[in-house]
């Protein structure tokens, strides 16, 4: 499992207040400010997300994408996986790995909630549960 301080990537919300993530015990675990740094709950920066889809670690080296047809790729643009519409989260071979609901609660294939998202958006969520670690 990637570490859960990579949750912090959830689904950016540009807005004046920070979002504020959780693991499954929603225990916070980091923040992501509105200009787009990513924090842990030490408020060290961790990364960068990119209005464009582009995913940076802290010294802003690409890590990867997040297109807008929620396919995943890293930074060589080969494809990680996929965001259904239905927040189904598939690898490159197509077989599920995880879900992320309506409500912002992530899960891995077998149910189990790994985590909370509040109000972001799905891409966002499954790129950090389920493809980058930081």
């Amino acid at each position: 499992m990637k570490k859960v301080i990579a949750t912090v990537l959830l689904g950016l919300t540009f807005g004046v207040n920070a979002q504020t993530i959780e693991n499954g015990s929603h225990s916070t675990t980091g923040y992501v400010k509105s200009d787009g740094t990513i924090e842990n709950s030490s408020h060290s920066t961790k990364g960068y997300i990119k209005s464009d889809g582009t995913i940076e670690n802290s010294s802003h080296s690409t890590i990867g994408y997040i297109k807008s047809d929620g396919t995943i790729e890293n930074s060589s643009h080969s494809t990680k996986g996929y965001v259904k519409s239905d927040g189904t989260i598939e690898n490159a071979s197509h077989s599920t790995i995880g879900y992320v609901k309506s409500d912002g609660t992530v899960e891995n294939a077998s149910h189990s909630t790994i985590g909370h998202a509040g109000n972001v958006k799905r891409e966002w969520a499954a790129v950090v549960f389920f493809f980058f670690s930081f």
